[in-house]
């Protein structure tokens, strides 16, 4: 599988704040299925990646993965 996303194994998501994703297919039990290859780089320059079958559904993972996440205290 050939990606824009990734470059000798590491994401080119490098500007912070910003999102990548790609659609790819595979196959399970001989039915061809689609999933969602997402990349989330924080403000904090953190890298959240995820493969879910929607882009919804990647969005709401990374909006819990913020959520959850512990900042610094100032």
């Amino acid at each position: 599988m050939t990606t824009k996303m990734t470059a000798n194994g590491v994401s080119t998501t490098t500007t912070p704040g910003t999102e990548q994703y790609e659609t790819f297919y595979s196959a399970h039990r001989g039915k061809k299925i689609s999933r969602i290859m997402y990349d989330y780089r924080d403000t904090d320059n953190e890298l959240f990646s995820c493969v879910a079958p929607t882009l919804v559904e990647c969005r709401r993972k990374r909006d819990e993965w913020l959520k959850n996440r512990k900042r610094p205290k100032p």
